[in-house]
């Protein structure tokens, strides 16, 4: 099975096991620290995850705001690599869906075919790349095509028609619909928009559209649902959690169970 078959699979999987949405939480690879992250990743998928978004820690992760930022800088100053993260992932392989979160400049470090091939050997389904705009993304598209690799864009509020049209017709896996403007982050309530920008997305691609940025609570995580999504992800939140934690792992996993039963009702609480 190729990784934007397991994609696919993660998405039906949802639906089979009553879900409304696929659960998508996000993890910082090497935060709080390497073990405590594998056992995170692990915690997610025994507590129902559909498919895990796992973080490279970057020194200037500029969709990212300051719970994720601060995670990634920890991670960096314990020391934690990108090859440290591929053995997350080939831990967490087995268990649930995955797909890297990395920015270009460790990407264009490694060279783009030396790090597709790394992403294979360790399981992941597919990369995010959230500072690489579609028309840089020719090469990168094509090398993970080869590998049978998704290569996940970002879609925003803001994103007009004709751009929409042209980066969904190269998504693969799914699309990343940021729920609005800014960085990635806890917010008090969904935007009332949203129902809206997930249409709009869903209506330019093929793949399933997941939404991200801002979901903090269960309860925001169903109302995605009512307005669309086929995929929730969930990040500062989580990330929040597992830094202040007695024990990140329970924490966490018992979180991630939650955003589970939410996403199996409606935001009206109708299952």
């Amino acid at each position: 099975m190729t990784g934007v078959e397991r994609i696919a699979e993660a998405f039906e999987s949802a639906r089979a096991n009553g879900r409304r949405a696929a659960l998508m939480p996000y993890m910082m690879g090497g935060f709080p620290d390497l073990e405590t992250s594998r056992r995170i990743g692990l915690a997610y998928a025994g507590a129902g995850a559909d498919l895990v978004e796992l973080g490279v820690p970057f020194s200037d992760p500029l969709a990212d705001g300051p719970v994720i930022h601060a995670a990634g800088t920890a991670a960096l100053r314990a020391g934690t690599t990108l090859d440290h993260v591929l053995e997350v992932a080939r831990a967490l392989a087995p268990e649930v869906a995955l797909v890297v979160m990395c920015y270009s400049n460790v990407i264009l470090a490694r060279g783009i075919e030396r790090f597709a091939d790394a992403l294979v050997q360790a399981g992941a389904s597919g990369v995010i790349v959230p500072d690489l705009p579609i028309e840089e993304a020719a090469e990168m598209l094509g090398v993970c095509d080869r590998r049978g690799l998704a290569l996940v864009p970002l879609v925003a509020p803001t994103t007009p028609d004709e751009r929409l049209g042209l980066i969904g017709a190269r998504a693969r896996g799914f699309v990343y619909t940021v729920s609005l403007t800014g960085t990635t982050g806890e917010r008090a309530s969904v935007d009332g928009g949203l129902a809206g920008v997930i249409a709009r997305a869903a209506a330019h691609t093929e793949v399933p559209v997941a939404v991200g940025f801002g979901i903090a609570t269960p309860e925001q995580a169903a109302a995605a649902a009512d307005a669309g999504a086929e995929g929730v992800i969930i990040g500062s939140r989580l990330v929040r959690a597992a830094g202040e934690a007695e024990d990140p792992v329970a924490d966490v996993g018992e979180l991630v169970r939650e955003f589970s039963v939410a996403l199996r009702q409606s935001a009206a609480g109708v299952g």
